[in-house]
């Protein structure tokens, strides 16, 4: 599932890459923490995701990052994981847990990326580097991994144009942002306004609570009583999980419209083979998981990032931090096959169960 990283045109980006500028103009080594001493495979690596409400955590990045320090490790490696439970203060406490428990090195997915920015000092005060994982934390952290967000925001405005073809500007879209306390949704935000501005209309927009989907539902709800259900042509949800919630919605005012998603779920996927939603963005985890891992380790071990870590992310509070950016992919009927089940993420029994065995069939997925 490996996938080269890339850049971005640094316009596009709410965080910049840098092309050059090393780790002592950002104010220090982001190789080595401060205090770190070389150490051999029997550390241990702080987990602490954000929370449980999406599948993907428990599901793919926990594992995936437990089976990667495994192997980097000869198995001598430990990880100690928390999650959050979106809650930015319990995360915060966590954060203090994982410092009097002396890990070797955190891996972190922030609730709230700029309330983490204390804590994120407290562990560096302590020598603990710090990874930031999928969300670009504030704070002096040591390295960074996630995808292309703005790429993604892109991705999915893209295909919300084709699905909607002629239609595009006959009526209105509804779009349905992530969280205010997430970069990434910003990010997500930002790349689909760069490819929808001006080519539909936008007749409600909202940024999502917590990312939950009981909350798009009750915001599409709303955007459906505002818009008028004959009026709404499409809708943009950033995630799988609230694209779901808007769904349900949508059904219960009798609307079928094309409908964006994030995160290739399992019921994502299902929605997408019965023709529910139109896609989604297939953003493959192993690569993720194994970059941070990767780095965890080094750093762990006071190694060099310079063979991990080839391109540069500026934060709001940190320049060229070692980061690794991993490549998206749009997921509609067309490339199911060719994406999460050629990867091993789904096989195909779990996608095609009873419910969508007909659905399944009707697209050649068998």
């Amino acid at each position: 599932m490996r996938r080269a990283a890339f850049a971005v045109a640094a316009g596009a980006m709410a965080v910049s890459l840098a092309a050059c500028g090393s780790a002592k103009e950002s104010g220090g080594d982001s190789s080595k923490s401060a205090g770190s001493e070389k150490k051999g495979d029997a550390i241990k690596v702080g987990l602490l995701l954000p929370e449980n409400q999406t599948a993907r955590y428990e599901k793919f990045d926990r594992p995936l990052i437990e089976k990667k320090v495994a192997e980097l490790t000869g198995n001598r490696g430990k990880v100690v994981y928390a999650n959050a439970k979106q809650d930015a203060t319990l995360q915060s406490q966590q954060v203090e847990t994982m410092i009097t428990n002396k890990v070797d090195v955190l891996i972190v997915d922030a609730v709230d990326a700029a309330a983490i920015k204390n804590s994120v000092q407290k562990a560096k005060d302590a020598g603990i580097p710090v990874v930031a994982y999928d969300r670009l934390a504030q704070g002096p952290i040591d390295a960074y991994t996630s995808f292309d967000n703005v790429t993604v925001g892109k991705t999915q405005g893209e295909a919300l144009l084709k699905a909607l073809g002629a239609k595009a500007k006959s009526g209105k879209i509804v779009m349905m942002n992530g969280s205010s306390t997430d970069p990434n949704a910003k990010q997500f935000k930002d790349g689909a306004h760069s490819v929808l501005d001006g080519k539909v209309n936008i007749g409600k927009e909202y940024d999502t609570k917590e990312w939950k989907p009981e909350n798009a539902n009750s915001n599409m709800e709303g955007a459906i009583s505002s818009i008028g259900k004959k009026n709404i042509v499409g809708v943009y949800s950033a995630n799988d999980g609230m694209a779901g919630g808007i769904i349900t919605a949508l059904k219960a005012a009798g609307i079928s419209v094309p409908v964006t998603g994030q995160d290739a779920e399992l019921a994502g996927v299902q929605r997408i083979v019965s023709g529910e939603q139109y896609m989604s963005v297939y953003k493959p985890y192993g690569p993720e998981a194994d970059a941070a891992a990767e780095m965890a380790v080094a750093l762990a071990q006071g190694k060099s990032l310079d063979s991990i870590a080839k391109d540069k992310v500026d934060s709001p509070t940190t320049q060229s931090v070692p980061s690794v950016l991993v490549a998206v992919t749009s997921l509609t009927k067309e490339n199911i096959q060719d994406t999460v089940v050629k990867d091993g993420v789904y096989t195909i029994p779990e996608i095609c169960t009873a419910q969508y065995k007909a659905a399944c069939d009707k697209i050649g997925l068998k």
